[in-house]
């Protein structure tokens, strides 16, 4: 059974959510499926109907990722604030597809952009989860060269949660990449230690650190898969665990 199948204690759990950008793409190669997103906000609306608090992070890569705008010759810094406008834009789309099914939701950006959403305050968020909101957290720290990794896990030490679930398209966390190597193997359980002396790429080193310093599980499984958060949640889904305890 996984961490956040056991709660710490009476209040409600309070988990963080990461979703890559490049699973909005669905089977397409480029930008947002509507259909992929109305899939993810149904399980997400049925992880807060649960009772759990829930918050999200969403990656820009199925628009735009500063690491390969910089790579190609932009200037890293004006990469970066342009792949944080891309999770603006798959923020609002998640947002308009869980209020579609009658989920109330919250978009709080840390760049400032009153005109479409709220600016990034704790308190605020917090309350909204409180009230059984979802609150979608954008444009990751509000600062260049970090990625929505490193903005999830503050976020998530911010916010107090249980655990800090990252959904992506294989269901956990492998030896090597299980879709060019066939003999890769997942692992059930690790340490952040084990993942950071690996080298492995579930996470970058400065997000794995942070979970570390504040004792939050990290849980990788396949979020294509519908209603794998479900079974994650209630700690018989497949997936890797990444923890001292």
């Amino acid at each position: 059974m996984n961490e956040i199948a056991k709660p710490k204690d009476q209040k409600p759990r309070r988990i963080l959510l990461k979703i890559s950008g490049e699973a909005l793409m669905g089977d397409g190669q480029f930008g947002i499926d509507q259909e992929t997103c109305l899939g993810f906000a149904r399980d997400v609306k049925a992880a807060r109907d649960s009772g759990i608090e829930l918050c999200l992070v969403i990656g820009g890569g199925n628009i735009f990722r500063g690491i390969s705008g910089a790579a190609k010759g932009m200037e890293r810094a004006t990469a970066d604030y342009m792949g944080m406008l891309a999770t603006i834009m798959n923020a609002l789309a998640l947002q308009g597809a869980l209020e579609s099914i009658g989920v109330h939701t919250r978009v709080q950006s840390a760049i400032p952009m009153q005109t479409v959403c709220e600016p990034y305050i704790r308190r605020r968020a917090m309350r909204h989860m409180e009230k059984g909101r979802i609150v979608i957290f954008a444009a990751g720290v509000g600062s260049p060269f970090f990625t929505t990794d490193s903005g999830a896990a503050l976020r998530a030490a911010e916010m107090g949660c249980d655990a800090l679930l990252k959904g992506t398209g294989v269901d956990g966390v492998y030896t090597a990449d299980p879709k060019t190597d066939p003999t890769a193997t997942r692992y059930d359980k690790l340490s952040y230690t084990d993942v950071l002396a690996k080298n492995l790429k579930v996470m970058d080193a400065s997000a794995v650190s942070m979970m570390r310093d504040s004792n939050i599980p990290i849980i990788v499984f396949n979020i294509r898969q519908p209603g794998r958060l479900a079974e994650v949640l209630a700690g018989t889904g497949v997936c890797t665990v990444i923890t001292d305890n």
